[in-house]
């Protein structure tokens, strides 16, 4: 029997096996010059609100782990005799549910930071894995792009 030969239809979206099968080479693609100040400055901005959520999730993780609230509740036990201990527990209550309001609120607002950014890097036909920049059609995540590489702009 005779070698099938696979053709892409020209009807079809380009996406990586085409490149490969038609013989094109997913090397020579660049982004636009224009563009290159901004994809540089949210690349930046993506880092830091990437950092920022890893931060302000340890501090929610350890806002939470935190056993304040136990204090509270044997405190609560003695303000059956004091009002003393009654202001003291709701204190410590309060201190305990501030912490972790405050950590889940920073971390909400990095994680949204993130998918803005996420959402800008995509419209530009980008994606990130990690903290690495990749074209959003290249699967085999096989080339990272730099967006401090002039090479990469034309």
């Amino acid at each position: 029997m005779g070698a099938t030969v696979l053709t892409p239809r020209p009807d079809l979206h380009l996406n990586a096996w085409n490149y490969k099968t038609m013989g094109c080479n997913t090397m020579d693609r660049y982004l636009s010059a224009s563009d290159k100040f901004d994809l540089q400055q949210n690349y930046r901005r993506f880092l830091k609100y990437q950092e920022q959520f890893t931060l302000s999730n340890d501090a929610l993780k350890e806002a939470r782990a935190s056993r304040v609230w136990i204090a509270a509740l044997v405190m609560l036990l003695f303000a059956l005799a004091s009002d003393f201990f009654l202001g003291a527990s709701a204190a410590l209550f309060g201190l305990y549910f501030y912490r972790v309001a405050l950590a889940w609120y920073h971390c909400t607002q990095a994680e949204e930071g993130c998918e803005q950014t996420e959402r800008w890097f995509a419209g530009k036909g980008l994606k990130f894995q990690g903290r690495i920049l990749y074209y959003r059609d290249d699967e085999m995540l096989e080339r990272a792009i730099d967006p401090f590489d002039d090479a990469l702009y034309q």
